[in-house]
């Protein structure tokens, strides 16, 4: 998948992911605090506008942490070595992107 590429939610998806009611998402439509599209009548939701939105209060970030997907994080960490990101990968690749010759 692209960096770019938009992410679309469904309302009961939204809703299962960060921890909270269909009706609370439906209500942050409303007030125009989560951006999406309509696609055949049902709405489709922006990622990025969510975790945008899941950040906005206190209450929301507990939720989300509590009751959403951040209850899982700390079960996502990474105990094989061989499948967990080289940190010196990321070092050089920092290192040649400052250090254009070609400029």
């Amino acid at each position: 998948m692209a960096i770019n590429t938009i992410i679309r939610l469904s309302v009961s998806e939204a809703a299962l992911l960060f921890g909270v009611s269909q009706r609370t998402i439906r209500r942050a439509i409303t007030k125009q605090e989560i951006t999406y599209v309509v696609v055949q009548g049902r709405y489709k939701l922006n990622f990025e506008s969510l975790l945008k939105w899941s950040q906005t209060t206190t209450g929301m970030r507990n939720k989300r942490d509590k009751e959403g997907i951040g209850q899982y994080v700390a079960q996502w960490k990474i105990k094989n070595k061989l499948f967990s990101p080289n940190p010196k990968l990321f070092l050089k690749e920092d290192v040649e992107t400052e250090t254009d010759p070609h400029e």
